[in-house]
């Protein structure tokens, strides 16, 4: 029988997720499929329903469901419970258990460095900024920062995961040696010509780390590039979040210089 996966959000909006795991499962021989299930919230409780109904082997889980769908669940793995969010859903000894592979993303190209500074900061408070912060407290980063523009989503975000949350106005005054967008400013639409940072407010060696994927080098790299700085572009994040949930649903490793190509191509084909 054919393995059932996906990816559910609302709205779910052009994805790469179904590119790159369905080229995973030809390129490995495996009978299985990846769709794209766009589910409302009110939606949410039967939807996890059909996973179990269904044996729907497995599930990439996105805004605004991270969260919602914790408590729907048999297990969560430590990881997941200390982000306190949830992108993937897989079957584990009968039970439907859910973890956080965008922590894995984010640390992966970070791990590649010779050496991470003592500061880092984390732009955004929403899933994305959870998992960046959890990705570095596991790198041993000592000083976490977090600033949002609405400074109570920064401050409780920093009392759950153990950083501190400073003002929007005064982020890049804090001499942060890595920066971490994980804000939609800079993504493709509206918030193309938008940036979360002054390019004057760069300096040389700094590590400037955007999630955003959709165009490849936001503005925010563009700039921090032609400051001297050390950048690492979201489709690295995005790249190794997604082989560590096709290594969770399979036992199996996807070829990463291959998949990493597939991507580099779809998004070349994208409109920016």
């Amino acid at each position: 029988m054919t393995a059932r996966h996906g990816i559910i959000g609302w709205p779910l909006g052009h994805t790469l997720s179904p590119a790159l795991h369905n080229w995973g499962f030809t390129s490995l021989g495996l009978d299985a499929t990846y769709e794209a299930w766009p589910t409302k919230p009110d939606g949410l409780a039967d939807f996890v329903a059909r996973v179990r109904a269904q044996s729907i082997r497995g599930v990439s889980v996105t805004i605004p469901h991270k969260r919602a769908v914790m408590p729907l669940l048999d297990r969560l793995t430590e990881r997941a419970r200390a982000v306190g969010a949830v992108n993937t859903l897989y079957w584990e000894d009968g039970l439907l258990c859910g973890e956080n592979t965008d922590v894995t993303g984010v640390a992966a190209p970070l791990r590649t460095m010779d050496a991470l500074p003592g500061t880092a900061l984390v732009l955004g408070a929403g899933g994305a900024a959870r998992a960046a912060v959890a990705a570095l407290r596991e790198l041993g980063v000592p000083e976490i920062l977090v600033a949002n523009r609405t400074p109570d989503k920064a401050r409780d975000l920093a009392r759950q995961l153990s950083a501190r949350a400073v003002a929007w106005e005064a982020r890049m005054d804090q001499g942060a040696g890595l920066v971490c967008n994980t804000t939609p400013l800079g993504m493709t639409g509206d918030m193309i010509d938008a940036t979360p940072w002054d390019a004057l407010r760069f300096t040389p060696g700094m590590i400037a780390y955007d999630i955003v994927y959709n165009p490849l080098r936001t503005r925010f790299l563009r700039e921090a590039e032609a400051a001297g700085c050390i950048t690492v572009s979201g489709l690295e994040m995005f790249l190794h979040q997604g082989l560590a949930q096709f290594r969770l649903w399979t036992g199996r490793d996807l070829e990463e210089a291959g998949a990493r190509a597939l991507l580099l191509e779809r998004l070349a084909e994208s409109p920016h």
